[in-house]
């Protein structure tokens, strides 16, 4: 017998675990891939700004990393880590059809999230009693653009996780049918990704 893309789907539309590996596959569903990759062009606009403001104002894009609290950036960026390892946790979990711990995995995911948010609002009111805001430097314009644009992602994915965690609730996501949560949890990744660039651009690299 001749399987075909229409028996299996990856992601909750069929049987995982019979799913021939051979099998082309598309995590989530072809919709939240155009709003990743459009996603992802806008981040690589912020990079291309990011790399032609740096050549023309070199000594504010070497200077401005060294007043910037890195310890802050530092915790978002375990923060982030740690959440998408939850996320793949609760994406595991479902397909074992353990609903329970899917959404037990998904709320340490939104708690990583929320404390993403709380830090980054901490490091701009530290950043203000330093002297440091939007129109300081050309550096310190880019960093707020960035990491505000990052920090409306974050927020709006981990409403989405929220969202997730009540279709768990309720039954809608199953092992047989979970290619929303697999949606979701493609997107907090890319916005985990976006912060792993950013990170180095903006607290690191001199």
């Amino acid at each position: 017998m001749t399987i075909t893309a229409t028996d299996f789907n990856l992601n909750g539309s069929g049987s995982v675990t019979k799913e021939p590996e051979t099998l082309n596959k598309i995590p989530g569903n072809r919709a939240i891939w155009v709003g990743i990759f459009a996603e992802l062009t806008e981040f690589a606009l912020f990079f291309l700004v990011y790399f032609i403001a740096k050549a023309h104002y070199p000594e504010q894009f070497n200077q401005g990393p060294q007043q910037l609290n890195t310890l802050a950036g530092t915790l978002n960026t375990f923060a982030l880590i740690t959440s998408s390892f939850f996320v793949a946790k609760a994406l595991a979990s479902i397909r074992m059809d353990d609903p329970e711990q899917s959404i037990k995995w998904l709320w340490r995911a939104v708690f990583c999230g929320c404390l993403y948010l709380v830090i980054k609002v901490w490091e701009y009111h530290w950043n203000v009693d330093q002297g440091i805001e939007t129109n300081t430097n050309k550096f310190y314009t880019m960093y707020y653009y960035m990491t505000f644009n990052h920090l409306l992602h974050v927020g709006w994915a981990s409403g989405s996780l929220l969202w997730a965690i009540h279709q768990l609730k309720v039954g809608r996501y199953t092992k047989q049918n979970h290619i929303g949560l697999t949606a979701i949890a493609c997107y907090w990744h890319m916005v985990d990704l976006a912060w792993v660039i950013i990170f180095p651009l903006l607290y690191v690299l001199r």
